[in-house]
């Protein structure tokens, strides 16, 4: 399921003012992007868990980005945990950003995949969610793939 009409148009109205002349918007939507340590898992699960008697559980999750790929560039913008669109975190050439490892996780209720960018090491993890995860495979079809 893509963004829904008001964040689509949100989305929109914050990528516009940056886009270069000519650039056209190929691609919205919004994905976890970073990773969580398992000791970071195991901590906040322990605490919530001592702090509520064991009633409640807690996870914790990558940061919800928008994605806005261009037909130049990959902007990600501040999520607001699910709400409007923010500031711009981070802007990325598309020539040089490709993507690897994809492959659908949890249960297949999530899509999952690495991009990486030309001269740097490592790699972004990018999680598209349960109700996004279709938009994943459109997303790495939109850029150079490795494997």
């Amino acid at each position: 399921m893509a963004l829904n009409s008001r964040r689509t148009r949100q989305l929109m109205e914050t990528a516009t003012p940056l886009l270069l002349q000519g650039e056209q918007v190929e691609f919205l939507s919004l994905a976890g992007v970073g990773t969580v340590s398992a000791r970071k898992q195991a901590l906040t699960a322990v605490a919530v868990g001592v702090l509520s008697a064991g009633t409640v559980m807690a996870t914790v999750t990558p940061r919800p980005l928008y994605i806005a790929m261009t037909d130049q560039r990959l902007l990600f913008f501040d999520g607001n945990r699910g709400g409007r669109p923010g500031k711009l975190l981070l802007n990325l050439p598309r020539p040089y950003v490709s993507a690897g490892g994809s492959k659908k996780a949890f249960l297949g209720l999530q899509y999952v995949t690495h991009l990486s960018v030309e001269g740097q090491e490592g790699a972004l993890k990018v999680t598209f969610p349960v109700q996004h995860r279709g938009d994943g495979p459109r997303f790495v079809a939109g850029l150079r793939v490795t494997r």
